[in-house]
């Protein structure tokens, strides 16, 4: 007597079908880490594309000339750009900063909608034995979290200024006592007229206090 398996359901057959395809995927199909009690979220993209995810919605990434216009109505909303200060147009300057290896511009997006940014300018300095990185301008929209998108800003600035070699990373000195608290709570402390943090320049065998 011969005996003959049932055919699997058509959903089974479907099922087998789908993990397939995915397995031959491989590394083409993409990354997500689930949201906690939510929908998945696209995962850490790739380090050459200098884009990092923090938490579930803000994502740091190096700024575009695209983005410009959008920094300078942030930083007009913030008053954050003295319009008298220099003969420069503040979105000209910006434009020259995004191709000059002495600076770095990074911004703050979720839903493809930039809602911060800061401004890194290098200059060497003797006594501080190495670079000195500047944050010229730190901007955040006020319809978002200034705490996590002030954070993830300074976490990536402090990194950029590390791996070009400075030593000292400062700013003004922040009038309002949460942002003072923000930026103390990234290892920044008042100097004088000014906040500043001891950084390790990449390649360097010691930390100067």
């Amino acid at each position: 007597m011969q005996y003959r398996s049932a055919a699997p359901p058509p959903c089974a057959i479907a099922r087998i079908a789908s993990l397939t395809l995915a397995k031959s995927a491989g590394s083409l199909a993409p990354r997500y880490r689930p949201r906690v009690g939510g929908a998945p979220v696209e995962g850490q993209r790739s380090p050459s594309c200098e884009v990092r995810t923090f938490g579930v919605e803000y994502l740091i990434r190096a700024a575009r000339i695209t983005d410009i216009d959008r920094l300078v109505a942030l930083s007009d909303a913030d008053g954050g750009v003295d319009r008298g200060a220099s003969p420069l147009d503040a979105a000209d300057l910006m434009r020259q900063l995004v191709y000059l290896p002495q600076a770095s511009i990074f911004v703050a997006e979720t839903q493809r909608v930039v809602v911060g940014g800061a401004v890194l300018a290098l200059r060497p300095s003797v006594r501080a034995g190495g670079f000195v990185g500047t944050i010229d301008l730190l901007v955040v929209d006020p319809d978002h979290d200034a705490d996590r998108v002030t954070d993830a800003l300074l976490e990536d600035l402090v990194r950029s200024a590390s791996n070009k070699g400075c030593t000292l990373v400062e700013a003004a000195l922040p009038d309002d006592p949460a942002a003072l608290g923000r930026w103390a709570a990234q290892g920044f402390a008042p100097a004088g007229p000014r906040i500043q943090r001891s950084v390790a320049a990449v390649g360097s065998t010691t930390r100067r206090a």
